[in-house]
């Protein structure tokens, strides 16, 4: 009888039946979303449920993520423009809109990523990734990268609102003083140009008013001093012909006065309008692209490069740690259940059974019951082939015994030949 070892506790342990523990609702959602089989996990140990609880928490903070990511993108891009520092830019509309979007691009990504985890391998199921793996899963890594692309942009931008809408502020002032210059730059040329067409009509007006005022003057003047002779009368018929010249110079002038005023009213109208469309231009700078320029200028290259390279990590975390880790009994139950369905539906492999054009060994795959079905179908027919031709024969034979009995039954002889 072989001696009995001697544990720390004096006894000889006795085997147990490991059961895992029984998961959580919540464990077993996160299996769903790291594309995980929950009867197999139930059946493995408790760090192959804890190792895809992990795998799901990564897929599902990914996708919740990407959905304030892309909430807070739409709202910045459709809300209403105005100052970067107005407190009461809140737009109810454009928010229940932004929820909406970035539920649906939640899921969106969510879904992406969960095809992205679950579609890669585990590589040869050691720790280290060979040239090969990494290969192989080169467009899962742009497929991710991208991605992480998408959410640190907009989560950058909120990360630094506060000093964006500074910068954006100062930058919509800057803007708005450009315009106004060019407004001044545009309408001062044609106000001065009115101007001076209307001081220089005035100008004639008021000479000729002048002239006649002088001649006035002088008549009264002749008049008081001697009585109305030649000299008055001359005086008198000048007077005359430049109160004349004047009306007519008023008659000339007065209307292309007012319709200089009026274009000079116009043209004020029509700045301060230009002047009120100033401010909307300005608040146009508000958008995702100039936050985005913004927030680079602000943060910088590397705290930006900081925020895009932690997002590529979570993102593409999860498929590097899976060509990473080593086989666990989940995957060996999992295959084992694959080559239990695959033998029960009759499917074949014979790994590396021969080499394609370009050297790469293939699998050769036979489908035992659709093999079968085929060869049943084959001898059928080909029964069904000899029996017809062992019909055939023996109808030939009993034709040629008739024939040969009574030859003219099959013989038909025309009665007008001679």
């Amino acid at each position: 009888m072989p001696e009995e070892k001697n544990f720390a506790n004096g006894k000889t342990p006795k085997y147990v039946q490991y059961v895992p523990p029984k998961p959580s609702w919540v464990m077993q959602q996160l299996w769903r979303a790291a594309g995980a089989d929950k009867q197999i996990l139930e059946m493995a140990t408790y760090g192959d449920q804890i190792k895809y609880l992990c795998l799901g928490g990564i897929i599902l903070s990914t996708g919740a993520m990407a959905g304030l990511a892309g909430g807070y993108a739409f709202y910045t891009v459709f809300s209403k423009r105005g100052s970067a520092l107005d407190p009461n830019a809140f737009d109810l509309t454009t928010t229940l809109l932004s929820v909406v979007f970035g539920v649906v691009w939640g899921l969106i990504i969510f879904n992406i990523d969960r095809f992205i985890v679950t579609s890669t391998g585990k590589g040869d199921g050691t720790e280290g990734i060979t040239w090969q793996e990494f290969k192989g899963a080169i467009p899962r890594i742009i497929m991710g990268s991208v991605i992480a692309l998408t959410i640190s942009k907009p989560v950058e931008i909120r990360m630094f609102k506060t000093e964006i809408d500074v910068e954006l502020h100062k930058e919509q002032m800057i803007k708005q003083k450009e315009y106004l210059a060019n407004i001044d730059s545009i309408y001062a040329g044609r106000i001065a140009a009115e101007r001076q067409k209307i001081e220089k009509w005035e100008s004639e007006i008021q000479k000729m008013t002048n002239r006649a005022v002088e001649l006035e003057d002088e008549y009264i003047e002749e008049a008081r001093l001697i009585a109305v002779g030649p000299r008055a009368r001359a005086v008198k018929e000048q007077w005359d012909r430049s109160k004349v010249e004047e009306q007519f110079t008023k008659d000339k002038y007065e209307p292309l006065i007012a319709e200089s005023y009026a274009n000079l009213k116009k043209f004020e109208t029509q700045k301060q309008k230009e002047i009120d469309v100033a401010e909307l231009v300005a608040n146009g700078l508000d958008g995702l692209l100039e936050r985005i320029k913004l927030a680079h200028h602000i943060a910088g290259f590397w705290i930006s490069l900081f925020i895009t390279l932690l997002f590529l990590v979570i993102e593409l975390t999860p498929i590097f740690f899976k060509l990473m880790l080593i086989k666990t009994p989940y995957d060996y139950l999992e295959d084992n259940i694959k080559e239990i369905i695959k033998a029960e539906a009759g499917v074949y492999v014979e790994p590396n059974y021969y080499k394609d054009k370009e050297g790469m060994e293939r699998d050769l795959v036979r489908f035992l019951y659709a093999q079968k079905i085929l060869d049943d179908q084959k001898l059928v027919l080909q029964k069904e082939s000899e029996l017809s031709a062992a019909a055939l024969n023996a109808y030939s034979d009993q034709m040629r015994k008739k024939i040969e009995e009574d030859p003219n039954q099959f013989v038909r002889t025309d009665p007008n030949f001679s």
